[in-house]
């Protein structure tokens, strides 16, 4: 007697289609499960044994063997529990093996027989759309996340004895629900402890009601200007100054300008935080670019991704379409900050372990605040630095040329001069800002309808110098920054970027002279005495 049914196996946030196979032969009653499985995979035999049992269905007394397939894939976790029990009904002609044989069951299973959720629901969902399966079965408290993925029909079961129920066209038995008020251990297998403590991950904290707002932040014109052309173009950005001018409060200020996400990027936001168990409950589809915001102690795998056997998303995948905040940049380690450069050029990270080699996105905005010494002090009239030259220069240099010269904007954000502080008239309001980030946001997508980019920080230098010219002589600058070395190739390109972003937001056809001189003064800190958009 045999029977097959599928699940998903999750490499890293892409789902591979399983067909899982039951046959049961006579001789010695044993459980085989084959297929490349992991420990917890292994235990399934007995949770699911138990699961039938307590359900109300006789164990078969023959041999059984279940195979996952395709074999070479890894599988591991405990949401093959469902489809397991499912072919193992069908193999015992409980349950019509035709009726499971294109079905998609996603869950794990309690010794009583409860379904309980698991993590990574959407991208296996996802995953089993792309292969063409178009009905899927998936815990009760996970079924909203399913019915993100379109043209899918999605089935929550509570228990094993609902799902036998319905595919044998039984009554369906009634599970008491939870006395209200009451915490529900089922919701324990969608996080992971300490998952987003250590990551500093926040979801786009200026857009609550009563959060953060560029209202608050006193003075530092040239750096709110260089926030609002960061938000209108993902252009990556350095604060660096003394402490206490407001690097951070600008940074946390910044998610509050940014646009909400796209239907597509919420899901691709969505299947990272759901496989990183940090998915909020009863928000199944994130919509406000995420903020992510990691100590400076944090090591590279926690950075870019990594751990035992297959590699989990890091905080540049946490951070996807949302933004990267490393507060005392100088203080996290070298190798940690130069693995940054692969995502910040490809938009994804390539993290290759023991268990395999997964692809992840990390397609964020970096924010990087850094002090100008040790003790902050340094180039301040008056400050009382004692660092030696010697420490100074290493302390900065821990930010390596190769990973700055791929930061658009760099901007030295001074000490709020008391007029600013104690003023009653404050700046601009996130509001505000956000609506010019979103008008600019639209001319640059107006632009690229044909593309395959969607912002200016994505489209490359040669596309833009030979696709999209500058007006007549508004170079000039620039190609003089790099005959003297001031400028690098790469520069170049950035600070054409980082000009039509200016463009966008002054509503000019095409970048001129003086949006250039902007560009090339957030990025080399040399003042062109250009004005920013919002006041010409």
């Amino acid at each position: 007697m045999f029977a097959r049914t599928c699940s998903v196996a999750l490499v890293g946030v892409e789902g591979v289609v399983v067909e899982v196979q039951a046959d049961l032969e006579r001789g010695v009653a044993a459980f085989t499960l084959v297929g490349l499985p992991d420990k917890s995979l292994v235990e399934s035999r007995d949770r699911v044994r138990a699961a039938l049992v307590n359900s109300g269905v006789e164990w078969p007394q023959k041999k059984l063997t279940v195979g996952l397939s395709p074999a070479s894939v890894p599988k591991g976790g405990s949401g093959f529990d469902l489809a397991v029990a499912s072919a193992v009904l069908g193999a015992a002609e409980r349950v019509d093996p035709a009726v499971i044989a294109d079905l998609v069951l996603i869950g794990e299973l309690g010794l009583d027989g409860r379904v309980r959720p698991v993590r990574g629901v959407l991208p296996a969902v996802l995953a089993a759309a792309e292969a063409g399966y178009r009905q899927v079965v998936v815990p009760e408290q996970t079924a909203a996340e399913a019915a993100l993925v379109p043209g899918v029909s999605v089935l929550g079961v509570r228990s094993l004895r609902q799902l036998i129920a319905v595919l044998t066209d039984e009554p369906v038995p009634d599970e008491p629900p939870l006395p209200e008020g009451s915490p529900d251990p089922m919701l324990a297998g969608l996080t992971v402890p300490g998952a987003g403590v250590g990551t500093g991950l926040a979801l786009a904290p200026a857009a609550a009601p009563g959060g953060p707002d560029l209202a608050d932040v006193a003075g530092q014109h040239t750096a709110r200007t260089a926030l609002e052309v960061a938000a209108a173009g993902a252009h990556h950005l350095l604060l660096h100054g003394p402490p206490g001018a407001g690097k951070t409060m600008l940074a946390e200020r910044l998610p509050g300008v940014l646009p909400a996400l796209t239907r597509r990027e919420s899901l691709e936001v969505t299947a990272v935080h759901s496989v990183a168990g940090i998915l909020p409950p009863g928000q199944p589809l994130v919509g406000t670019p995420p903020y992510c915001a990691p100590h400076h102690s944090a090591t590279m795998p926690s950075l870019v991704g990594g751990g035992n056997g297959l590699p989990r998303p890091g905080a540049v995948s946490l951070a996807h379409r949302g933004v990267l905040f490393l507060d005392e940049g100088p203080e996290f380690t070298s190798k940690a900050l130069d693995a940054l450069r692969q995502p910040l050029e490809s938009g994804y990270v390539v993290v290759a372990r023991s268990g395999g080699v997964v692809r992840l996105p990390a397609r964020f905005l970096l924010v990087l605040a850094a002090n100008p010494c040790p003790c902050g002090r340094h180039g301040l009239p008056g400050g009382g630095c004692e660092c030696p030259p010697a420490v100074v220069r290493r302390y900065q240099a821990r930010l390596s040329g190769p990973l700055l010269d791929r930061v658009d904007l760099r901007v030295r954000v001074e000490p709020v001069h008391r007029a600013d502080l104690l003023g009653c008239g404050g700046g601009e309001p996130s509001a505000l800002v956000a609506s010019r980030v979103r008008a600019a946001r639209e001319r640059a997508a107006d632009r690229l309808r044909d593309t395959p980019w969607a912002v200016n920080s994505e489209v490359p230098g040669h596309e833009l110098r030979t696709r999209w010219p500058l007006a007549p002589g508004a170079l000039a600058a620039a190609e003089r920054d790099l005959e003297r070395g001031l400028l690098t190739a790469r520069g170049l390109d950035r600070v054409l970027r980082v000009a039509w972003t200016i463009a966008d937001l002054a509503a000019h056809e095409r970048p001129n002279a003086q949006d250039v001189a902007l560009a090339l003064e957030l990025r080399t800190g040399v003042p062109r005495g250009a004005a920013a958009p919002s006041e010409r």
